[in-house]
């Protein structure tokens, strides 16, 4: 595969570079885990994400809990703060149950299965939180549930969303210069 990496200059790193893309059949897939936090805020902060627009102020990496930390918060004085956690999705495959679909998780997520608790326990004491996923390829139609990798992750999501969380899913304009959000994508199964 042909891969685009990035280079740090932090010396204290243990590895000078960072996977950041790699080239498929169905075009780029962004690899690095750190980049979709950033994706998103910016897209939040720019209107670009319709059903998080209106609050006031964006926080990142908000303490949540005990030994919790959830991606974004959104507060405004008039209305309920609301809790996003965002999932970088990466794996396609057309031979599974949900061809041309995103999945995930892409392996078993025991912190994934956590985060979905504290959404749902924001939004038992009166908050919004969303569960945010986002596709880091263009060549999906949907988001199916990875069941087949990590079961305990499907049941938590289906526990969470009848407590009450919100799913949202977005797919991404995909370069080797910019990877910006693109279109919302529907939430195929769980």
């Amino acid at each position: 595969m042909r891969v685009w990496l990035s280079r740090s200059a932090n010396s204290r790193r243990k590895l000078s570079y960072t996977l950041e893309l790699v080239k498929t059949d169905g075009g780029l897939v962004g690899i690095n885990t750190g980049r979709p936090n950033a994706i998103v805020a910016e897209a939040v902060q720019s209107g670009s994400v319709p059903e998080l627009a209106g609050y006031r102020s964006l926080r990142r990496e908000v303490k949540a809990g005990a030994g919790s930390r959830i991606d974004i918060l959104l507060e405004d004085p008039d209305r309920a703060r609301c809790w996003v956690e965002i999932k970088n999705v990466q794996l396609k495959r057309d031979d599974g149950p949900y061809p041309g679909c995103a999945e995930f998780p892409d392996a078993v997520t025991a912190r994934g299965r956590r985060h979905l608790d504290v959404l749902s326990h924001h939004v038992a004491a009166g908050d919004r939180a969303v569960i945010f996923f986002l596709v880091q390829r263009m060549d999906c139609s949907g988001l199916a549930i990875a069941e087949h990798i990590d079961p305990e992750y499907g049941e938590g999501l289906r526990t969470a969303l009848a407590a009450g969380v919100e799913l949202l899913c977005y797919d991404c304009t995909m370069s080797t210069a910019r990877i910006t959000l693109r279109r919302r994508l529907p939430f195929v199964a769980c």
